[in-house]
């Protein structure tokens, strides 16, 4: 009898490896991703608190793969490669046109509601004025960005600089810490760059920024969004989402991921919201 029972909990202890076992397989694997606004170490920083807070809160398993440009996301979705991405609100729109509007964008931070960029030339720049750019080299972000393309393009346009005649030259840094860079190195006369980005390396004491000026900041505007692809199961859909709208910087567990993120608080949101960005891009020809 002694050895039965010996036998029988050697039999129940497996039992119970095997049931753990089969239950981390069945785990759902959250792949996940980014537009690359900024230097890919900075990216990494960003999302690996918030990566281990949503496996947390979903039970996914989280993967963070970052991309090399904006249209490899856009094209991660369509193509089932990605879940989740962190989105910029051009990038959303391209997304929504590549996927037949299958892309679902489910929460925003508040700040995206009314969002900004700013125009900056050297600290000695004696240009004083958006006027004054013409005939100036500048730097955008990367071409599909909304706070360092489309949105500050459509402004100059409704201020009556374009971009493509009236600036001597122009280039793509491809981020916005590279703008900033550009500018404070003398590489373009003026840049345009996310505010929050800007805010950010100032706050750092960011040796660039120390070198460069505030020229004119634009009018509010949507912009960075999380959307999952077409076809992501929707409790998973539903976990994350309620993660992120649970997040509160007042929590202590909460309070560094919130300010990696730059969020006061996560919102929901809708496709109807970037309704104006959509229009925007194809008012500056971005989008036909």
């Amino acid at each position: 009898m002694k050895r039965l029972s010996v036998l029988a909990a050697r039999l129940a202890g497996s039992l119970l490896i095997a049931a753990a076992g089969a239950a981390l397989a069945q785990a759902p694997v959250l792949r996940v991703s980014a537009i690359p606004d900024e230097a890919p170490t900075e990216l990494q920083r960003k999302f690996k608190p918030l990566g281990d807070y949503l496996k947390k809160e979903t039970g996914a398993e989280v993967q963070f793969t970052p991309v090399t440009d904006y249209a490899a996301v856009v094209e991660g979705l369509a193509n089932n490669k990605i879940d989740l991405a962190w989105l910029g609100g051009f990038t959303f729109v391209q997304a929504k046109l590549r996927t037949q509007g299958g892309a679902v964008p489910i929460v925003q931070r508040a700040e995206d509601e009314k969002f900004t960029s700013k125009f900056i030339v050297p600290a000695a720049s004696p240009v004083q004025s958006l006027a004054e750019l013409k005939g100036k080299t500048f730097a955008f972000g990367a071409p599909s960005s909304t706070s360092g393309h489309l949105m500050p393009r459509y402004f100059l346009l409704k201020e009556g600089l374009n971009p493509d005649a009236d600036f001597k030259s122009v280039a793509f840094s491809g981020a916005h810490d590279a703008t900033v860079a550009f500018v404070a190195s003398g590489r373009a006369e003026a840049g345009v760059l996310n505010a929050s980005v800007m805010d950010k390396l100032v706050e750092s004491g960011n040796a660039n920024a120390a070198k460069v000026r505030v020229l004119a900041t634009t009018p509010t505007y949507y912009d960075y969004n999380w959307t999952v692809r077409p076809g992501l199961d929707a409790a998973l859909t539903r976990r994350i989402t309620e993660a992120f709208l649970k997040l509160d910087p007042a929590n202590p567990e909460h309070k560094e991921l919130m300010a990696l993120q730059r969020a006061s608080k996560f919102v929901p949101t809708k496709t109807s919201n970037y309704d104006g960005i959509e229009a925007a891009a194809k008012a500056a020809g971005l989008l036909k």
